[in-house]
């Protein structure tokens, strides 16, 4: 299950899963979407890795960004 955290000015949801474990380590995979006229931009990273596990139409200074505002939401919680 994906919980909502927050939408961008341009569209972009950003939603969370659940803590889970995987290999002994506490883990979170972070989903990012925006429609498009062909359909949606999706991207997924797994953390505490930054491990991005898809990547669908968003940029590479798009992805950047995410990894910008993954790293500022984890150092202020």
């Amino acid at each position: 299950m994906m919980y909502p955290y927050m939408t961008l000015s341009d569209g972009t949801e950003i939603v969370h899963s659940h803590i889970f474990e995987e290999n002994g380590m506490q883990c979170v995979a972070v989903h990012f979407e925006r429609p498009t006229e062909e359909g949606f931009d999706s991207a997924r990273c797994e953390l505490p890795k930054y491990k991005w596990i898809l990547r669908e139409g968003y940029t590479d200074d798009e992805i950047a960004m995410f990894e910008q505002l993954l790293n500022q939401q984890l150092t202020i919680k």
